[in-house]
This record gives structure tokens, sequence and C-alpha cells, in this order.
């Protein structure tokens, strides 16, 4: 069995930290240009939405998220 070196196990711990760090990303509430309809997403929905509100906590776009 191979050795691991040092700074192989230091990098590896450096990812895992930021990965434990990490947290779910905000849901935002966009508008559709055509007709206004509304719709909760974390990701934008394309060029004809536009963002409304947010950020949020649930994907029910009912639960504010606070700034830190």
């Amino acid at each position: 069995m191979r050795h691991i070196k040092p700074w192989s196990m230091l990098c590896l711990l450096c990812l895992l930290a930021a990965a434990v760090q990490a947290g779910p990303a905000p849901w935002y509430l966009w508008r559709s240009k055509i007709d206004g309809q509304l719709a909760c997403s974390q990701t934008p929905l394309g060029p004809g939405w536009v963002q409304d509100a947010g950020p949020f906590k649930d994907s029910r776009c009912e639960k504010r998220l606070l700034a830190k």
C-alpha cells in the first residue's frame, strides 16, 4: 500500500472542511414577463422571467432568509 503524502492529506482536509460549511442555495420568487405568473426557484428560469423577491429558505418562497 502506498503512503499518502502530507500535502495530499492537507488538500483533502481543506476540501472536506469547505464542503461541511456549504449550505443550501437560497430560493427566489420569479415573475413571468408574459403573464405575471409567479414561480419559486433556486436558479433563473430563462430570459422570460425576472427576479421578483428573495432570498427565501424554503421551496415555497414563504420563509425569508435573513442576511448575515
